[in-house]
C-alpha cells in the first residue's frame, strides 16, 4: 500500500545574477537579470507503507528540496504530493501530527534544559495523554538505555546521547512518518549501530521512514528501496538490490604476490584500480565478461599469488557511476 505519492514534482526558483565590479553592482540596483533555477526538476516517485527509503544526492542535487515539500515547510512551484491522504504544503496543521523528523545538523532539543523537558513539551504540543506519554517514554528510553541521561542537561550530552533524545522527541507521538536527515553524521561506530538498530526495531512496527544521507552504509544496512536525485531529476528508483545490479556486476579482487606484478596478464574483463606495491595491487574484475571461478583459475596460472580476497563493488562507486552516466546522456 503507498502512503507517499509524488507526482511531477517541481520547485523553481528566481534569483538574479549580480555583477562582480563597480559598476556592474550600481547597474544591478536599478535593472537585475534574472537567474531561473529547477531545485527539482518534474520528479515522480511512491513510498510503500512500512518501508524504508532512502532518497540519495550529491550536495545540490535537490534532495534536500524534495525532503522539505515531502514535510510541507516547502510549497511546490508545480507537481502532487499526498502523503496518507494529506497535502503536506495544504493541511499542514493536521499532517504534522502524523510525521516525525530527525536532522542530523539540527536539534530539537532546548540546549540548557535537560532533554526530558523538552519531551515534556512535545507531550503538551501533541496532546499526548499522561499515561500515554509515560508509557511510550519508558519504551524509547529503554530501548535507547538513557534513563539517566535524559535528565542531564542537554548542553553536557555527548553527540551520540543527544541523537538518541533526539530520535525519542521525533516518535514519541508515534508517527506513521519519519523523515531522517543524516541522522548518523558525526557519530562513532558504536553509536550508528545503535542508531540503526533502533530504525529497524521501529520499522518493524510499521513505522515508514524516508532516509537521505552520505553515509552508504546507512543505506546499505536499513535502506529497502532507493531514490537518486541528481541536477534536480530523478535518475534512479528501485530496490536496494537492482542498484547494486544496475552497474555492480563487478568484483573488487585484492591480491597479494610472491613476485612483482606483471599487467600483461590481464584481459579487458579487468581493471587495475590500484598499485599499492609491486606485490600488493586491487583490481575490478566485470562478471558479465568472466565469473570469479574462471578469473582466479586463470590468474593463478600466471601469477604466484600468497593471498587474495573478493569483494563486492562498493556502494560509492555504484552510486558514481549512475551520477556520471546521468551527466553523460546530458
Amino acid at each position: 500500500m503507498q502512503i507517499i505519492n509524488v507526482k511531477n514534482l517541481t520547485k523553481t526558483y528566481i534569483t538574479h545574477k549580480r555583477g562582480s565590479g563597480f559598476k556592474e553592482t550600481i547597474r544591478s540596483f536599478f535593472k537585475r537579470e534574472k537567474v531561473i533555477v529547477n531545485a527539482v526538476n518534474n520528479v515522480s516517485f511512491t513510498v510503500e507503507e512500512g518501508s524504508i527509503t532512502g532518497i540519495l544526492g550529491p550536495n545540490g542535487a535537490g534532495k534536500s528540496t524534495t525532503i522539505k515539500m515531502l514535510c510541507g515547510t516547502l510549497f511546490p512551484t508545480s507537481g502532487e504530493i499526498t502523503a496518507m491522504e494529506f497535502r503536506p504544503y495544504a493541511d499542514r496543521k493536521r499532517y504534522v501530527g502524523e510525521i516525525g523528523a530527525v536532522f542530523g545538523q539540527r536539534s530539537q532539543l532546548v540546549w540548557d534544559i535537560p532533554p526530558i523537558d523538552s519531551f515534556n513539551m512535545n507531550r503538551a504540543i501533541y496532546g499526548i495523554s499522561q499515561a500515554d506519554y509515560k508509557s511510550r517514554l519508558d519504551e524509547l528510553a529503554e530501548l535507547f538505555e538513557i534513563k539517566e541521561v535524559m535528565h542531564k542537561p542537554t548542553r553536557v550530552l555527548s553527540l551520540g546521547e543527544r541523537m538518541k533524545c533526539e530520535f525519542i522527541m521525533a516518535m514519541l507521538h508515534k508517527p506513521k512518518i519519519v523523515f531522517l536527515d543524516e541522522p548518523t553524521i558525526g557519530l562513532d561506530v558504536i553509536a550508528k549501530a545503535k542508531i540503526r538498530e533502533f530504525i529497524q526495531k521501529i520499522n518493524a512496527t510499521g513505522t515508514t521512514f524516508i532516509l537521505t544521507t552520505h553515509d552508504l552504509e546507512d543505506v546499505k544496512q536499513l535502506a529497502d528501496h532507493v531514490i537518486i536525485i541528481n541536477h534536480g531529476v530523478k535518475v534512479f528508483d528501485d530496490t536496494l538490490q537492482n542498484l547494486q545490479l544496475n552497474l555492480g556486476e563487478k568484483k573488487i579482487v585484492e591480491l597479494t604476490l610472491e613476485e612483482p606484478f606483471n599487467n600483461s596478464v590481464l584481459d579487458d574483463s579487468v581493471r587495475v584500480i590500484e598499485q599499492k606495491s609491486p606485490l600488493e595491487l586491487v583490481l575490478e574484475v566485470d562478471v558479465s565478461k568472466t565469473t570469479i571461478g574462471d578469473f582466479i583459475e586463470r590468474l593463478s596460472k600466471k601469477l604466484s599469488i600468497s593471498d587474495i580476497s573478493v569483494k563486492e563493488l562498493p556502494m560509492e562507486e555504484i552510486i558514481t557511476q549512475i551520477y556520471e552516466e546521468e551527466k553523460t546522456e546530458d
